[in-house]
């Protein structure tokens, strides 16, 4: 019996050693933090070994979490949702019930997931969705382009950039009694990418004659250039997107070549004769000061042109819209982006909305100090957080009042 004591007390330890996890003082319900970071991780390690012993690649194995959260299209007494597709490319689409004597607004939702997991079907996704439909009496046309590593860029912008121009004509735009003049795009982590290079090519595409009238980044993925950022560095352990995930994506975003990521993990897979646009991700110039801290800023010193001569979307702006020159922001629309204290990516959507206000962009940029990457998705069970569901009451509320 004592044996059994002891043993079951050791595993405690164990497991209590292996879900603890040191915290910001200010990050909220932070037990439900750590469990679910734990899950996350535990995930991690099983894909790693998965693809250590040649059984599944990495990003099969964490496709698990889409599958897990997967929801059928089930209409209810407020929202119809069909999942169809529109230009060759699978959406989930949601109609608000009941009958509407003005044109409606419309919403194109592109999901996260670093270009190689997630699903407009998955319940956090869904529910939003559903959500946005209901309050904002808005069509809801959520996207599910297809994903890395089967597919590589630029496939994803494409089948987004597809969609997009699809629901931008007549034809969509009579079907789903749509104002014109009041469509957003709207996408979060890599679907913020997604979203924000869609935008900067609408704009210059003369073959498009409906404008979107804003775009929403949340949390955004703007630029595989520097990927020594003070929050890269900062928030490199952070629960749900490490430093070394991020970069993961990324490199699988761009090939399964692994020596991709070795380089990238080292920010050495940019070659100092591309410096020239540094000036367009200098984190040094475009990140206010309580984000520099100590950091010390370095140029490129990398004299290896391989990788960009080889993978060119490293240095494409469909990939990284933070390198689009500033004459390609000017008029782009009214824009909305959210940012997360304690996210690699957080600095990327500082200097977009520093670049953003200096070409004119009227830009509306909530940042949360509290909070991690991910936490619009923390809405349903088990990791349902008290302040997802305000950061979603404000990104309704904004949207109601200006879309």
């Amino acid at each position: 019996m004592a044996s059994k004591s002891l043993c079951f007390l050791l595993l405690s330890v164990l497991v209590a050693y292996y879900i603890y996890k040191p915290l910001p003082e200010n990050i909220e319900e932070k037990w439900k933090v750590m469990l679910m970071d734990a899950t996350f991780r535990s995930l991690g390690h099983l894909g790693t070994l998965a693809e250590m012993f040649g059984m599944k690649h990495y990003m099969d194995v964490m496709m698990l979490l889409t599958y897990a959260e997967g929801t059928e299209p089930t209409s209810n007494d407020q929202v119809i949702v069909t999942d169809t597709s529109f230009s060759n490319v699978p959406v989930r689409v949601y109609i608000p019930k009941g009958h509407s004597t003005s044109l409606r607004r419309a919403i194109i939702y592109i999901h996260g997931g670093g270009w190689c997991l997630g699903s407009a079907s998955m319940q956090p996704y869904d529910q939003l969705s559903r959500q946005s439909a209901h309050q904002l009496n808005a069509v809801i046309v959520s996207v599910n382009y297809r994903l890395a590593p089967k597919f590589h860029f630029p496939i994803q912008f494409d089948d987004v950039y597809n969609l997009v121009t699809f629901c931008l004509q007549e034809k969509f735009l009579e079907k789903y009694s749509v104002d014109p003049n009041r469509i957003a795009v709207s996408g979060d982590s890599a679907g913020g990418n997604l979203a924000a290079a869609v935008s900067q090519m609408l704009l210059h595409d003369p073959q498009v004659k409906v404008k979107l009238k804003i775009q929403l980044l949340i949390y955004p993925a703007l630029q595989a250039f520097d990927l020594s950022t003070p929050s890269y560095k900062d928030n490199a352990y952070m629960p749900i997107l490490s430093k070394t995930l991020m970069i993961r994506f990324w490199s699988e975003y761009f090939t399964t070549d692994r020596s991709l990521f070795e380089a990238m993990m080292s920010n050495k897979h940019i070659p100092s004769q591309d410096a020239h646009l540094l000036k367009y991700a200098n984190w040094s110039t475009l990140l206010p000061e309580q984000l520099k801290k100590n950091h010390v800023y370095n140029m490129p010193a990398n004299q290896n042109t391989f990788f960009v001569k080889k993978y060119p979307g490293l240095l494409d702006v469909r990939a990284s819209p933070l390198l689009a020159e500033d004459e390609k922001l000017i008029g782009l629309p009214l824009t909305y982006v959210i940012t997360c204290m304690y996210d690699v990516l957080r600095d990327d959507g500082f200097m977009y909305v520093s670049r953003l206000r200096k070409a004119g962009v009227h830009v509306v940029h909530e940042h949360y100090d509290s909070v991690f990457h991910g936490i619009l998705l923390m809405n349903s069970w088990p990791f349902d957080f008290s302040i997802a569901h305000r950061i979603v009451d404000k990104y309704l509320n904004w949207l109601d009042n200006n879309l």
